[in-house]
């Protein structure tokens, strides 16, 4: 079954189409991940699935609902969570304080059930031992992995990943990985936009690449890799 369907999605800005009627079927338990060079559309892709811009034209459902004209709160109180690429949290806040607001604000939890979701997601993160650390003294890692608890804390059964392994070393990134295989283990489904591919092997079940404002490649991560327009497109081969 499909938990988010875009339908003929367009995003333009003036005569420009970044996203040009872009298809896409994703189904539950699955970890897409998509490629393509920078200016592809990738961030736009996201933000119209977030609802941080509104399309063009098209539509996008999730879980069978229409939420092309909702807003970004809804979508996340739907079950939409996102991370994003340069991390930026609350800096003075505590790293429970910052969990604890996207629980409350983003999930629209009640407060006895929030502090229950955050202390969950410090555990599954990691980072519990940081929980009143000043998130602005925080590591690379452990900013990516705010981000990453920040999105859990809402309960997200779409979890939108953005560069999430950019920036950190392999050994910084199999942590990661090793979370987002929990996550992934407890039902969430998963967009992945990366340029980290080896961290896309081990994970993507289906991997993508968009060029253009639209998907030109679709497969398994060994076929799209092995493709000839992908390496001429994303490798420049």
């Amino acid at each position: 079954m499909s938990i988010l369907v875009a339908d003929s999605l367009s995003r333009s800005f003036g005569a420009v189409n970044v996203i040009d009627r872009l298809d896409l079927r994703l189904d539950a338990g699955e970890i897409l991940g998509i490629i393509g060079p920078n200016g592809a559309g990738k961030t736009t892709f996201f933000n119209l699935i977030a609802g941080v811009m509104r399309p063009s034209g098209g539509s996008i459902c999730f879980e069978g609902r229409d939420i092309t004209g909702l807003a970004t709160w809804d979508r996340c109180r739907l079950g939409i969570g996102r991370t994003y690429q340069v991390p930026k949290p609350y800096a003075h806040m505590s790293v429970y304080e910052n969990v604890l607001v996207a629980a409350v604000h983003g999930g629209g939890l009640p407060l006895r059930d929030a502090h229950n979701e955050v202390e969950g997601a410090l555990d599954l993160t990691g980072l519990s031992h940081a929980h009143a650390i000043p998130s602005g003294q925080l590591t690379l890692l452990d900013l990516k992995r705010l981000e990453l608890c920040r999105a859990l804390s809402i309960r997200p059964r779409l979890l939108l990943l953005d560069e999430i392994a950019g920036g950190l070393t392999d050994a910084e990134s199999h942590v990661l990985l090793d979370i987002i295989r929990h996550v992934h283990a407890r039902g969430a489904a998963i967009i992945w936009i990366e340029h980290v591919i080896h961290a896309l092997r081990r994970l993507a079940t289906r991997l993508v690449v968009l060029y253009s404002g639209n998907f030109v490649v679709d497969g398994t991560p060994e076929e799209v890799l092995a493709d000839a327009r992908a390496k001429s497109i994303y490798l420049g081969e």
